[in-house]
């Protein structure tokens, strides 16, 4: 089954995730669509292709969703390892062009929004599960994929240890407003139940690990808290930190390095303009109101 193909992977746990995720909604759309083919795109090369062409235009046009292109994308992505794991080999499908555009990310009023909402927030470890992806730039699943002794502190400096994708690690410097929040949880996370049996950093209220879904669902409640008019995810915490960088004149090799890019293309992307760069452009023409 590709659900035991699937952990059988050196793929990271979100990967994991995503890749099952997006597989089922297509094998659901499939069951709905079958009939359209004359052979089974399950098993044949060509009724693949077609299958997959006409779901890529179901979630870009026809669904009662139109899906980003970034997520169609992902899609396609998963069901190239669903087909290839099947035998059949990617699909010849053609990826979606992306915006010409960076990432979103906080603008400067957004973030010290942010910032207060994080501040006013009692728990120590949701403060640090919301400032670590804005201050180190890590994915939820990085997150989440703490230990206690990913975590380097001295007096003045700190350490991060975070593993992405395909398992690879980096180490990144803790900025000192996150230094002293994680002093904090450390110094609290022993009264928690069952600590002494996990060595993960964040614990559910039960003493285990706490799942990248509900960390997700803390910083999605601080945000909604900070009244920020757009949604604050962890990849819109990320992307904040890469702007600043980049835009910082930071080299982007270092900036890739802290990100967790394999590729330096993903990483010039926060160079692009900005949708409020554009909506600033339009305001420097002359009107005669």
């Amino acid at each position: 089954m590709y659900g035991d193909a699937l952990e059988r992977a050196p793929l990271s746990a979100e990967t994991r995730r995503t890749y099952r995720s997006r597989t089922r909604v297509y094998l659901a759309w499939l069951a709905a669509h079958a009939t359209a083919y004359d052979a089974d795109p399950l098993t044949n090369i060509q009724a693949r292709d077609w299958a997959v062409r006409d779901y890529r235009m179901w979630l870009l046009r026809d669904g009662p969703v139109r899906r980003s292109r970034v997520y169609v994308n992902s899609a396609l992505t998963a069901l190239d390892d669903f087909h290839t794991r099947r035998g059949l080999g990617k699909a010849n499908v053609s990826r979606e062009d992306l915006p010409k555009s960076a990432p979103r990310a906080l603008e400067e009023r957004a973030r010290i929004r942010w910032l207060r909402a994080v501040e006013a927030h009692l728990s120590p470890r949701d403060r640090c599960i919301a400032l670590i992806p804005y201050y180190a730039g890590a994915r939820i699943s990085e997150v989440v994929r703490l230990d206690v002794d990913d975590v380097h502190l001295s007096a003045r400096k700190g350490k991060l240890r975070l593993y992405g994708k395909g398992d690879n690690f980096r180490e990144v410097d803790i900025h000192p407003k996150l230094r002293a929040e994680l002093q904090i949880w450390l110094d609290e996370r022993p009264t928690w139940p069952e600590a002494d049996a996990s060595r993960a950093l964040f614990l559910n209220a039960k003493g285990g690990r706490l799942t990248a879904r509900a960390a997700s669902g803390i910083i999605a409640t601080i945000a909604q808290r900070s009244g920020l008019d757009d949604p604050t995810t962890t990849h819109v915490l990320r992307h904040t930190l890469a702007t600043t960088l980049v835009r910082g004149k930071t080299d982007l090799v270092l900036v890739a390095e802290i990100l967790g890019h394999a590729r330096l293309e993903t990483t010039r992307r926060y160079s692009l303009p900005s949708d409020k760069d554009k909506e600033d452009a339009l305001k420097l023409i002359t009107t005669d109101d």
